[in-house]
């Protein structure tokens, strides 16, 4: 059965193009011969080849090898995918090694024997289809990337406190240090982590999110280092793991907080040394790779009960960066809101949505618990309910503590029973300021900042 290639010779003789064309024939859906060179541009253009045969010397008296040379580096500056085979007259080993060097698949010498010409042909064609389907790989994993990327794609912040994190992320990109990202649940992590390897050299990479918190403990070295067919019951094929998937990019740990014990010194192991070893498997592998990890977890307080390795904190926190709770920007609410009604306007076919001013307030006003996942929920679900293209208070549901119409008094209740909270906090927890800004879901930053507003001592 004839292979579905196209193979193109380039000879001068053209009893050696006719020869090629019947043999080839016999094995080839298409075979095209040319005996000038100088019509190489626009037939690799026309047949677009997977093969071409190109002979070493044209002119009459010419050993050199120079123009078949000079006409290989033409075919791999124009179709660099094109596979090429040198036929030569001359055992001239230096000449063949340039040309390999230049880009040549092979090469076969005049007088040749037909089972070896066949041969060399059918491992240089299968070489081209493997690098064709590779190059295909790529650029569906290159699309899916950028597909699944597109709702973390831009970082929306005004605010002095965000500007901040932007400005940190600026810094950090260009390096390989590792990144701990801090802040509640919701606050936008991974946002952050994506927008660190945009900036990065590895951004043409993938970026891989594992979230730690979702791993079974007894799973979490085969997700994160793969396994051997048969190293445990169920594990009925080889697997690649976490760290070998993302190399030459960017792995995301996120919820780096909830890893056991039992799995912190193997995962410190393979931060420091960037070698992992399959479960299963007495070979180590080598990977390249950049680790941003985040959680919303108090690590620190966590290494003082013992349930978080302190060594390997020092490994995860080159650089530490803490996103600021919603609550604490209010100035991007509107911002946030306008992005994810542009988001879901187009995804529901909705049109020009816009905001009631009543709802502006009402989301001003709003605690935000959920933080910014809690908004972006609630925007799509007002721009799914919604009858027109104006989203009313009643499109909003929301619970905690609002700002009512009476502004003022409003303000003062919400400080008043913010400030007794927080007295109440420091008084079941003695004073520690840790504990306190967990219990209340809040940073030790945002804590200090309240104790100063309310003059709380």
């Amino acid at each position: 059965m004839k292979k579905q290639g196209t193979i193109l010779i380039v000879d001068d003789d053209e009893d050696i193009n006719l020869t090629l064309s019947l043999l080839l024939r016999q094995h080839y859906q298409s075979i095209f011969t040319e005996q000038n060179p100088y019509h190489l541009p626009r037939l690799l253009r026309q047949y677009e080849p997977d093969v071409v045969l190109l002979d070493m010397n044209f002119n009459k008296g010419r050993s050199d090898g120079e123009e078949g040379l000079s006409w290989l580096r033409k075919i791999k500056e124009l179709s660099p995918d094109v596979q090429v085979i040198m036929i030569t007259a001359y055992s001239d080993v230096p000449r063949v090694v340039e040309a390999i060097k230049a880009g040549a698949a092979d090469f076969v010498e005049k007088p040749w024997r037909n089972e070896k010409l066949l041969a060399t042909i059918h491992a240089v064609f299968a070489l081209s289809q493997s690098q064709t389907k590779l190059t295909e790989a790529r650029t569906v994993q290159s699309a899916m990337s950028e597909a699944m990327d597109q709702p973390f794609s831009e970082v929306i912040g005004q605010s002095q406190a965000m500007q901040a994190v932007l400005k940190t992320v600026d810094k950090v990109a260009a390096t390989d240090a590792t990144i701990l990202i801090l802040g509640e649940n919701g606050v936008g992590k991974e946002v952050i982590a994506r927008a660190i390897h945009r900036k990065s050299h590895r951004a043409k990479g993938v970026f891989i999110p594992v979230d730690m918190g979702a791993i079974p403990e007894s799973l979490g070295e085969s997700e994160l280092f793969g396994h051997k067919k048969g190293a445990f019951t169920g594990a009925v094929d080889d697997r690649v793991g976490r760290f070998q998937l993302a190399h030459g990019g960017t792995l995301f740990l996120d919820e780096i907080g909830n890893i056991p014990l039992s799995m912190q010194s193997k995962l410190l192991q393979a931060l420091q040394s960037l070698t992992i070893t399959p479960v299963g498997s007495d070979r180590s592998t080598k990977v390249d790779i950049r680790v941003i990890c985040a959680t919303n977890q108090p690590l620190r307080e966590m290494i003082a009960q013992g349930r978080f390795r302190e060594d390997l904190l020092y490994r995860i926190n080159t650089v530490e960066i803490h996103i600021p709770p919603l609550r604490d920007r209010g100035e991007d609410i509107e911002l946030l809101t306008d992005h994810f009604l542009r988001l879901y306007a187009k995804k529901y076919r909705k049109g020009q949505l816009s905001l009631h001013p009543e709802v502006k307030q009402k989301l001003r006003g709003y605690a935000w618990p959920g933080n910014v996942r809690e908004l972006q929920h609630m925007v799509e679900r007002a721009a799914i309910l919604c009858d027109g293209d104006l989203i009313q208070p009643s499109d909003f549901h929301l619970s905690g503590m609002l700002i009512s119409e009476d502004n003022a008094a409003s303000t003062l209740n919400l400080m008043e029973n913010e400030k007794r909270l927080i007295e109440e906090a420091l008084d079941q927890y003695d004073g520690n300021i840790s504990r306190v800004a967990e219990a209340l879901g809040l940073t030790r930053a945002a804590l200090y900042r309240r104790l100063e507003k309310h003059n709380i001592q």
